[in-house]
């Protein structure tokens, strides 16, 4: 990736409207730096109605090193893709024009290309309703009711029939049954009670797993969909803990299961048995009877909905009186939903009515409350689903948290204990049986970054989460060395789209996968010197996401990697975010006007060397930056994290 070569993304910068409407006229601009032409043409090939439609661009001048092109095109479709057509002078047009003589060249949201490109890679505007403004620019915490805090009301829930108790202190046990039924017994009123600790870490939004009645300490297996747990204090503690959260400022979201029910769901049990029953088509039976069914991945305790249904859809997602509704509404007033497993919600076999199911639980959602956010969990590649019809973003893996992963974390002893009690002696790695956790360079970390971004629109793709880990996986500090965290965690507020926070964290916490991360929160220890060095680097990072508002609208430029380090900018008109992240030492000189920030032109050195450069917003590490003739030359120490806020960017319109 070359700090020098043509620039365009869904970012401010380049598109003038985020949420055109159809028929609007968007502006939008591409960068070229000045020696990288001469260019005969620039052009702009949309894909409307599926047919090529070709749009010339002008040059509306220079600044900083760069040229602007801009050109007007009409929104046809409520995803209207577009990609941009380089066309440079043929050797005999002009003596410059050196080794791009006559070349034609494609930008697309992959990169640049010399041959031609896929469709699905174009850059998107999107003529949809839109996330609103505030997911872009939050940090969200996501806790796991059982193992945040108990209240004092806490110890007056008698523990239910299918529970394993266990003190707040004891460890997580990794064997079934005690996976899934040890209960610690924290609740909602637990929750309200540190609220405080969640400012101080300065996020703005509580993500809760289910709050449902159930059978597990999980709880994804809900028995009702209307009803508390009353072992987390049941409607009064939610309606509590939401009231005081936004009376702090922060948004609530819930955890809905909409590929499945628990097998003890009222609906279930009305329809089991009972082929006649109005819910008797709300899942799949496999006889006539209604005694055989089909359960999640072969699970009889999470039998699978039916979609098929229309009084499943009436009941749960479509209309004020549905369950996607109820939630949103006084006195509970969520901010939202993050819907499990919503990759498989819908498809059984041949039938597929994932986007209907979506698009039937966002209208839902807009006629409610549209300023509520709909998230997917969609764990492997969710570009399909991500298209702007319903989903504003989704708790998927490959665009950065396996690949944070395969780059900085370092695993020693990898051996851990299995839920049937055997050893495993590969580490966990998101359930891919591919021997442990595999060894990714920098590269392969920008690469799969590229890759899997390159097929979701750009206003998706800032909504997308950025987890180190989850409830649902191992914790990334099980295996990674205590000053590998500042690299990790500064990818996830700098790199595009939602940092999370899963409870613990904060505090360290470590576990070999799903189940085993989800310990209890070590209250208490907060000045431990174990403790205390890793709260501090969160909350100096997320102060530094929220401080910057570049870091969550602004665009995204790679400007150097290497086997071992990343360099990359988020910028506007209004900052430069420079952001360095090193597991070996670096040095690189950047090439004049790889920054397009104001005051830094080419050769500017006098501008380019005031104290408002060389030192940095965050340093983990020994870095230092220096304006040369040559350009901006970037050094730093192994296991370097540096993050410095320029100037925005000089633009010409």
């Amino acid at each position: 990736m070359d700090a020098l070569l043509p620039h365009h993304d869904g970012s401010a910068l380049h598109v003038s409207t985020q949420t055109p409407a159809l028929g609007d006229i968007v502006t939008i601009r591409l960068r070229v730096p000045v020696a990288y032409g001469p260019l005969k043409a620039v052009r702009v090939r949309e894909n409307p109605d599926h047919e090529p439609r070709w749009t010339d661009a002008r040059l509306t001048g220079s600044a900083a090193g760069w040229d602007w092109w801009q050109a007007e095109i009409v929104v046809s479709n409520p995803h209207h893709g577009y990609r941009w057509l380089l066309v440079h002078e043929s050797a005999g047009g002009h003596a410059g024009a050196g080794g791009n003589a006559g070349r034609v060249e494609w930008l697309n949201q992959s990169g640049l290309h010399s041959i031609e490109t896929l469709d699905s890679e174009d850059f998107t505007l999107l003529a949809t309703p839109a996330a609103p403004e505030w997911l872009a620019e939050t940090v969200m915490y996501q806790v796991f009711p059982d193992r945040f805090a108990r209240s004092s009301a806490a110890d007056a829930h008698p523990t239910p029939e299918w529970a394993i108790a266990a003190r707040w202190d004891e460890p997580v046990d990794p064997v079934l049954p005690g996976r899934s039924q040890q209960f610690y017994g924290g609740d909602l009123d637990g929750i309200r009670e540190h609220l405080d600790h969640l400012l101080s870490l300065g996020v703005t939004m509580l993500y809760l797993t289910p709050v449902f009645p159930a059978r597990s300490n999980h709880r994804y297996d809900a028995s009702s969909f209307v009803d508390v747990d009353e072992l987390l204090g049941g409607r009064d503690a939610l309606i509590r803990l939401v009231e005081e959260a936004h009376a702090r400022g922060l948004k609530v979201i819930g955890d809905l299961t909409t590929n499945h029910s628990g097998d003890a769901h009222e609906w279930f049990q009305a329809a089991l048995g009972k082929p006649d029953a109005a819910e008797g088509d709300f899942y799949y039976f496999t006889n006539d009877e209604h005694t055989e069914y089909v359960g999640w991945l072969g699970t009889p305790t999470l039998p699978k909905f039916n979609w098929n249904s229309p009084e499943l859809r009436r009941r749960f997602i479509e209309g004020d009186d549905s369950v996607v509704a109820h939630w949103l509404k006084a006195p509970y007033n969520f901010d939202g939903w993050r819907v499990d497993v919503a990759n498989m919600t819908g498809r059984m076999g041949a039938e597929d009515l994932n986007e209907e199911v979506r698009q039937i639980t966002r209208r839902t959602m807009e006629a409610v409350n549209p300023d509520t956010v709909l998230l997917a969990e969609s764990t492997n590649d969710a570009a399909s689903d991500l298209q702007g019809d319903a989903w504003h973003g989704a708790m998927t893996y490959p665009s950065f948290t396996r690949p944070v992963w395969g780059w900085l974390t370092e695993p020693g002893d990898t051996s851990h204990v299995t839920a049937d009690g055997s050893i495993d002696p590969e580490a966990w790695f998101f359930g891919q049986p591919i021997g442990g956790i595999p060894n990714y360079s920098a590269r392969d970390f920008a690469e799969m970054t590229v890759r899997f971004t390159a097929n979701i629109p750009w206003r998706i793709r800032v909504g997308n989460m950025n987890p180190l880990n989850t409830h649902d996986t191992a914790r990334f500090r099980t295996h990674a060395p205590a000053e590998n965290m500042p690299l990790a965690l500064a990818l996830s507020v700098t790199l595009p789209g939602v940092p999370v926070v899963f409870a613990g964290d904060e505090f360290g916490l470590s576990g070999d996968d799903g189940e085993m991360s989800r310990t209890p929160i070590p209250w208490g220890s907060e000045t431990d010197s174990t403790v205390a060095p890793t709260l501090e680097l969160y909350r100096e990072l997320i102060a530094l996401r929220r401080s910057v508002p570049t870091l969550s609208h602004g665009g995204l430029r790679w400007l150097h990697v290497a086997d071992d380090a990343l360099v990359f900018v988020r910028e506007d008109v209004d900052a430069t975010v420079l952001v360095v992240a090193a597991r070996s030492p670096l040095t690189v000189t950047l090439p004049p006007n790889a920054l397009a920030a104001t005051g830094l032109a080419a050769n500017d050195g006098a501008a380019a060397s005031g104290a408002d450069v060389t030192i940095p917003s965050f340093l983990a590490g020994d870095a230092t930056l220096a304006s040369t003739a040559a350009g901006l030359t970037l050094s730093a120490a192994a296991r370097t994290c540096a993050i410095w806020t320029l100037p925005g960017v000089e633009v010409s319109v």
